[in-house]
């Protein structure tokens, strides 16, 4: 006659089961109360160049968060696993060669160096109104002090971090790469493109990519009606060109939540999104926040 193994009891494979039930449950558990800070974080695909984002490890994670200051402007600091990480946003000025992040922390003050490669960006023309290019006086100092509102709107910083750092077109469309390139308006060359271009038929809704609050909303000279929404630690997006705005400053947005329509309100040449992304005050490259 064959003997039962310990298993083979009934009572005894019941115990066995119910017990990995309840381990496997507490396993969950864990895991979903492990805070999502110190999960891997959606980085930005990294590019060294002007217009670009350079990522810099810093001190592990057990200890408190540092400030980093990357060419006088605070940059944005999150944890990444067990790790603090420095996501800087590199001006589109920016020359090619060393530059330095200073970081301050409980090792107290630290200079980083880092690297920017020079990159070349092509040049577009475009024919627009000749009084959107040659200013009248009056034009002059309506956009000299709507400079002086984005500056303030762009320079908001608020502590809690971006939820993720991959953002999704807000808007469906054909996007243009013409990020950086020197614009040249009627024959007279200006500054260099600081944002994306996607191209929608006007009354498109527009969707804010990831949660965040409205800065600022407003008409603008060049902009036409725009929205200004705050991430978290320094970075902001600007929604340019709208139809209309269905939102107010202050407001906190979900991701998703629609924020305007696409039109051509301001200097531009047809229906379309201009989509921006400032970082420590830097316009940086959309493309390498796509998913």
């Amino acid at each position: 006659m064959m003997r039962r193994g310990p298993l083979d009891r009934p009572a005894k494979r019941v115990a066995l089961i119910a017990a990995s039930v309840a381990l496997i449950a507490a396993s969950a558990a864990l895991i979903a109360a492990w805070p999502a800070s110190a999960l891997a974080f959606d980085l930005p695909h990294e590019n060294a160049v002007p217009g670009g984002v350079k990522i810099v490890r810093l001190d592990s994670a057990d200890s408190p968060m540092p400030y980093a200051d990357a060419d006088g402007h605070r940059a944005l600091v999150i944890q990444d696993g067990s790790t603090w990480l420095a996501v800087i946003g590199i001006p589109l000025s920016a020359p090619r060669g060393l530059h330095q992040l200073i970081v301050r922390g409980p090792n107290g003050r630290q200079v980083l160096d880092y690297a920017v490669s020079d990159k070349r960006y092509a040049s577009q023309s475009l024919k627009v109104a000749p009084g959107q290019v040659n200013l009248s006086a009056a034009d002059l100092a309506r956009v000299n002090a709507e400079k002086i509102h984005i500056d303030h709107a762009l320079s908001h910083w608020s502590e809690p971090p971006p939820e993720s750092l991959r953002l999704p077109q807000p808007v469906p469309g054909p996007r243009s790469s013409s990020f950086g390139s020197r614009r040249i308006f009627n024959g007279e060359s200006r500054n260099p493109h600081s944002g994306m271009d996607i191209a929608a038929p006007a009354g498109t809704p527009v969707r804010v990519p990831i949660a965040g609050t409205v800065v600022d909303t407003g008409a603008y000279f060049f902009n036409g009606n725009a929205v200004f929404v705050d991430h978290g630690r320094g970075l902001i997006s600007m929604y340019c060109h709208l139809s209309a705005i269905d939102v107010q400053p202050g407001q906190r947005l979900a991701a998703g939540t629609r924020i305007g329509a696409v039109g051509m309100t301001g200097r531009a040449t047809g229906p379309h999104l201009h989509w921006g992304l400032i970082l420590n005050r830097a316009w940086v490259d959309p493309e390498l926040f796509q998913p």
